[in-house]
């Protein structure tokens, strides 16, 4: 008999390698990255929840040393050097004009794409739904037996001139991905307990 999704339960070793025991990478073994990794995870996490199934997440691989060199520029100091080395680096973008793709991924309501016709709306919509991609996608990496490294610490408004001068892709996190290396983990740092958190009404 097959287990319905609510009889299914990731075992411990599982939820450590996701949650417990994964950490941020802050260096990287020189063990490549394959498109078929990453064409693995996105075909895991693709099917994470958007509203109204947006799916506004869009991933650039920087491979080459002369892509590599276009970004270093725009990143903090401090995170050059690990980006220089990491074996990949994604761009992990908010696309804006999401919208267009409505009639495909939201077929049920034949005019949502209307929805979305105001810009500011329709960014911040963006914005946040790539941002759960983006978790999910972290999520994948670490399922395919590799470590990331997020950063927050840069440019944005540089990238987005550097890499989609079009204008309707904002940058919101830059990842390096890849085996870790040697010295790859600061000391873990303290979790809100559960009643820091959760509030019963």
């Amino acid at each position: 008999m097959t287990a319905t999704q609510s009889e299914l339960v990731l075992d411990a070793e599982a939820q450590a390698l996701l949650f417990r025991e994964a950490r941020t990478a802050n260096t990287f073994s020189d063990e490549p990255v394959t498109d078929e990794q990453i064409r693995a995870v996105h075909e895991l996490v693709k099917w994470g929840p958007t509203s109204m199934n947006q799916q506004p997440l869009r991933i650039v691989l920087l491979r080459s040393q002369e892509a590599r060199a276009r970004l270093l520029p725009h990143l903090m100091e401090g995170n050059r050097a690990k980006t220089e080395q990491a074996p990949l680096v994604a761009l992990l973008a908010a696309d804006t004009e999401f919208h267009q793709n409505m009639p495909k991924v939201f077929p049920i309501k034949p005019d949502a794409k209307d929805i979305f016709a105001d810009p500011g709306f329709r960014e911040s919509n963006a914005k946040l739904n790539a941002t759960l991609q983006i978790g999910y996608f972290f999520l994948g990496v670490r399922s395919a037996g590799l470590a990331v490294g997020p950063m927050t610490g840069f440019d944005a408004a540089g990238i987005d001139a550097e890499f989609f001068p079009e204008g309707d892709r904002k940058v919101l996190v830059a990842a390096n991905i890849g085996k870790p290396g040697e010295n790859a983990w600061f000391d873990r740092l303290p979790r809100l307990a559960y009643e820091e958190v959760v509030t019963t009404l």
